[in-house]
């Protein structure tokens, strides 16, 4: 327990009213929490939840499924003890339906789970808003409503709503106008626990009550009157304090280094014909070509396109050619909100280095000390961005690990957070079971010997570090794949060496009583990659064969020119079965995209026994034919590709293990 913590316990009853002079402390920092982030993940991606865009606006709309989708427990914010503040602001922006006489909806709710009761909850119908919460004494608990008459939501139009609570005041100001004033008999208590309590936003954890329109911002300042900083304001009814990722920004221009990153719906209007003016008028209005078949939509003063019905791949061309620190074992493509889309490449020297989307080009943004780095993994947890590196050397002290780093909002730049024990790492895979989150770690070898475990690290909450859960024996592991099919979890090795031979067995784990436990094996010759994808409800599991070797075998210069084999999940009988095998050489690495109706498996070949010259190929998804190749690309010892959209279009980019040259290829459509 903190020091914060012990001291806010012992001298709570010093922090009641009327029973010392001591001053109140905050149990949160006082800055404004956006409870409505805190609940949606990064993506948007809660079940029951759909982005919808209304009168140039974002905001999320609930699903009468799914009660439960957007809550967290109380103890994510109030981690300095347990009590709510005395003192604080609620800022919501909402745009509601009318609704039917003694209708009740709950935009908010702080619940004690365990005996489900309400500690605070805020509520409106259709004359009312309400503000209730527990009060209690030595005679017992009962609930206290405080009610704010006709504050003129349910227009259906954006509405900006700020509850201050202080002592026992209570006001309420709509749209930056004037405040409406109650003094309530009953105060707000001092003292209100949120111990075992659980925030709901649009419900009182049940489906009736649920709230019907969208919500925007949802934000808790504690400690102070809101207003000050709202207000005045331009645009009164959408004021912003603070909202989460996926809502920000009216309809606007997109900036040339992001990606559209988050799918929305909207119920704007759309006009046929041909090419209407693009002004300010029309923004954020649709147009439909129908002659191309296209959906274009009015950003500043030009048409962008968000939806060609068949759009098609053309042809390749280099976009740019991107010069690396050294050679390139790996890439790792992903976006930050509002910092932009990048790229961390994996070097076999010193310095490895990420790149950041520029002027439709990467272009060098942070360099990190790593050790023969085989590849990074990109992943989240909550609001915490992370990146880790999988090093296969040690340091100059002898010292061998790999290397978690967290993105710094403020420093805007990756920095050390976490060092763990690893043994010549090739991968790392990051995924989510059960709202817990996970590390595999891919570990090669340990001196000479390739047989050896490789390690599931667990995310602690408490002490915010990976921490080892499950041990798995692997040979020369090189690359783990984690997918779901149903409420099922699995996770696959490649194991590409034994220490004699590359002919072995691959293994995929299924995850049971909290572990993962054998599935399936597959013979594999130097396994490298497997890229697990689906085409409609079809399950494919593709693995990248490298090298046919035993020890007792004389090397032969066709021992690279083998089959690597796609594999689909045959649900009847629960297995993967074998759909195509295509003659590769050497291949590291396999990457599955898709370009309009299309879908494409590009595989990178490094090596054919005789030069590292070897054309990569994509092969294009035919149905009944399988993988069929359709575009032959020039390639120099490939070992890694990564697919990528940016509002410029479609992207490959390939790295070389043999040059200090990786390559960023345009997917041309017409």
């Amino acid at each position: 327990m903190s020091a914060l913590l012990t001291l806010c316990v012992v001298l709570l009853p010093l922090a009641t009213p009327g029973r010392g002079a001591r001053q109140w402390e905050p149990c949160t920092d006082l800055r404004p929490l956006d409870v409505l982030a805190e609940a949606v993940p990064p993506d948007g991606s809660a079940v029951g939840v759909r982005v919808m865009q209304v009168q140039g606006a974002r905001g999320l709309q609930l699903s009468a499924a799914a009660p439960r989708a957007l809550s967290f427990p109380a103890s994510r914010i109030f981690f300095r003890c347990d009590l709510f503040p005395e003192e604080f602001s609620i800022v919501v922006t909402l745009k509601v339906p009318s609704l039917p006489p003694k209708k009740n909806e709950y935009l908010l709710a702080v619940v004690a789970e365990e005996r489900d009761s309400l500690l605070l909850g805020l509520r409106y119908s259709p004359t009312q808003l309400h503000f209730l919460f527990l009060s209690e004494d030595g005679a017992g608990a009962w609930q206290t409503r405080v009610s704010f008459r006709s504050p003129a939501l349910v227009d259906g139009q954006w509405h900006v709503l700020v509850l201050a609570v202080s002592e026992g005041s209570f006001s309420l100001t709509t749209d930056c106008g004037p405040a409406v004033d109650i003094m309530a008999d009953m105060p707000f208590p001092a003292t209100l626990s949120v111990r075992g309590a659980r925030f709901f936003i649009g419900s009182r954890r049940r489906t009736k009550g649920r709230f019907t329109g969208l919500v925007r911002q949802l934000v808790l300042l504690p400690g102070s009157d809101a207003t000050p900083r709202l207000c005045p304001c331009v645009n009164p009814e959408l004021a912003v304090l603070s909202i989460p990722a996926i809502l920000r920004g009216l309809t606007g221009e997109p900036e040339d280094n992001e990606v559209l990153k988050y799918p929305y719906e909207t119920n704007m209007k759309v006009t046929l014909g041909p090419r209407p003016p693009c002004t300010k008028v029309e923004d954020a209005q649709f147009w439909f070509d129908a002659s191309r078949k296209g959906l274009y939509l009015c950003v500043g003063s030009e048409w962008v396109s968000v939806l060609a019905a068949k759009e098609k791949l053309d042809y390749v061309e280099e976009h740019q050619s991107l010069f690396t620190n050294s050679e390139t074992l790996g890439i790792e493509v992903f976006v930050i909100p509002e910092a932009g889309l990048f790229v961390a490449t994996a070097n076999r020297k010193t310095t490895s280095a990420i790149y950041k989307w520029t002027d439709g080009k990467f272009a060098s943004y942070q360099n990190i000390p790593t050790h023969q780095a085989q590849s990074w993994r990109h992943f989240t947890i909550g609001k915490k961005i992370f990146l880790a590196v999988a090093n296969f050397e040690p340091n100059e002290k002898g010292q061998e690990f790999s290397v978690i780093y967290k993105w710094s909002q403020r420093r805007l730049r990756f920095t050390p957070y976490q060092r763990v024990p690893t043994h010549s790492a090739r991968d790392w895979e990051a995924f989510e079971v059960a709202g817990e989150h996970f590390l595999a770690v891919a570990n090669h070898r340990e001196g000479d010997n390739h047989n050896i475990n490789s390690v599931i690290y667990k995310w602690n909450p408490g002490t915010r570090l990976f921490e080892a859960n499950q041990t798995i024996a692997t040979s020369g592991a090189y690359d783990w794949e984690f997918f779901t099919v149903g409420p099922y979890a699995f996770l696959a090795v490649a194991n590409a060496f034994n220490g004699t031979s590359t002919r072995l067995q691959s293994h995929l784990y299924v995850r049971l009583d909290g572990s993962f436990q054998l599935f399936q094996s597959f013979l594999t010759f130097g396994a490298a990659d497997w890229e697990v994808f689906h085409i409609g409800e079809r399950v494919f599991l593709a693995v990248a064969n490298s090298h046919r070797y035993d020890v007792e075998m004389r090397v032969q210069n066709d021992s690279y020119v083998i089959n690597s084999v796609i594999y689909e999940l045959n649900v009847t009988a629960q297995t993967f079965v074998r759909f195509q095998e295509i003659r590769t050489c050497s291949a590291l690495d396999w990457e599955f995209f898709s370009v309009g109706e299309d879908y494409f498996l590009v595989v990178a070949n490094s090596f054919d026994g005789n030069t590292f010259s070897v054309n990569s190929i994509i092969y294009r998804w035919q149905g009944y034919e399988g993988f069929v190749a359709v575009h032959s690309l020039p390639t120099f010892g490939c070992r890694d590709w990564e697919a990528f959209r940016t509002a410029a279009g479609s992207f490959l980019v390939y790295s070389s293990a043999k040059e200090p040259l990786s390559r960023v290829l345009k997917l041309r459509t017409g």
